[in-house]
């Protein structure tokens, strides 16, 4: 994944715009957006709640779906209700599920709720039922992203677990979950957990390994999305001081932290030896494409022409129709600068990148989202729910 096309800085992927897909709300802390094949459009809220948007841009009003403010799961930035996903049955079962931060002791938890049985549109919270009780060391790199495959399996991100450098050591432990993405199966159960482990997951007969685990050596995932057109997962990996990544999650693979940072050796060091008190259980995989937090760091890239940032948002492979030069190109952004990307990747090599917005049209991308159409989605933490449009 380290090749990259001589032609790669062409300028074929199009410029973009952003346009107030709802101007007459304003919401808080918007994480995730998601649309039912029923036409429901739905917005996570980092505080706590979940709501059903309007059915068209002239809307004024939402309705309140799930909610769970009062358990308070915001407390810090990095903390509150991350993620959540709708059972592939959800029109027969109601099944809903949402990953949110927990306090004293510090934890995060992924739950099964249902839909009320005398309201369509509100979660019955008194049905939830406790998936995964993760303990974690600090308040920050929860990840918490979730999502249901193609398989019809949940997968589950979670950060290494806090503080600078992985000072636990938790991305190359197979033995803890913090630092992965997990795959587990919400349909079974296997022994006494409340979930199945599916077995065909790439580390269920290692000894010593947790079996949940379907990649590793990642610092915080933020935000990752299934292809709709090939199946592929892609995520996008927040780097510590000097790089963020976009990575091609397969199955058992190892992405690097903490014994690297995107394409570049960590720079975390005992004696000039890399200290770690893991051995890496497989070769660390390179990341699709990475971009640095200082434009001077550029040149020490094979992606020396991207632009610089400080912190990734992970997004889509734009399968719309209504912006055809991006058909097959992977969007993404940066949190802080506000700038938006996309890039090609033919499966062996990225062969053209270009960035499409910013850097700063808004501050703060959390996210991105798409409908069913394929049409995309731009999130910001200011309040506001953007179309991605071509100018």
């Amino acid at each position: 994944m380290l090749a990259i096309s001589t032609s790669a800085w062409a300028a074929s992927l199009p410029q973009l715009k952003l346009v107030n897909a709802f101007p007459e709300i304003k919401f808080k802390r918007p994480l995730w957006m998601e649309q039912l094949p029923d036409g429901r459009k739905f917005l996570l809220e980092q505080r706590g709640r979940v709501l059903i948007l309007p059915k068209n841009a002239n809307g004024k009003s939402t309705t309140v779906f799930f909610d769970i403010e009062k358990r308070k799961p915001y407390v810090k930035d990095e903390e509150g209700l991350l993620g959540m996903a709708f059972h592939p049955e959800f029109k027969k079962n109601g099944k809903f599920y949402a990953f949110y931060s927990a306090h004293n002791p510090l934890r995060s938890i992924v739950s099964e709720f249902r839909v009320s049985k005398s309201n369509p549109n509100r979660v019955d919270t008194s049905t939830e039922r406790v998936l995964l009780n993760i303990k974690r060391p600090f308040w920050n790199h929860d990840g918490g992203c979730i999502l249901f495959g193609p398989d019809g399996k949940l997968y589950v991100t979670h950060g290494d677990g806090g503080n600078r450098e992985d000072p636990n050591d938790n991305g190359q432990n197979l033995s803890t979950l913090l630092g992965s993405i997990m795959r587990i199966d919400v349909d079974t159960r296997t022994g006494s957990l409340p979930y199945g482990i599916p077995a065909d997951n790439p580390f269920v007969k290692r000894k010593g390994a947790r079996g949940e685990i379907w990649a590793y050596g990642l610092r915080n995932v933020w935000r990752m999305s299934f292809d709709r057109g090939t199946g592929d997962l892609w995520a996008g990996d927040v780097g510590q001081d000097f790089w963020e990544e976009v990575n091609l999650i397969t199955k058992g693979g190892n992405y690097g932290w903490r014994i690297r940072e995107g394409l570049h050796e960590s720079a975390r060091k005992a004696g000039g030896i890399l200290k770690t008190t893991h051995r890496p259980p497989s070769k660390p995989i390179g990341p699709v494409i990475e971009y640095p937090h200082l434009a001077t760091l550029a040149k020490k890239s094979p992606f020396n022409k991207h632009s610089h940032g400080l912190s990734i948002t992970g997004g889509y492979v734009y399968r719309g129709r209504k912006i055809p030069a991006l058909r097959g190109a992977y969007v993404y952004g940066d949190y802080k600068q506000g700038t938006v990307w996309a890039c090609r990747y033919n499966g062996k090599k990225v062969t053209e990148y270009a960035q499409l917005i910013g850097p700063n049209p808004i501050r703060l991308v959390a996210s991105f989202a798409e409908d069913l159409a394929g049409e995309q989605y731009l999130l910001g933490f200011e309040g506001k729910i953007y179309r991605l449009e071509a100018k």
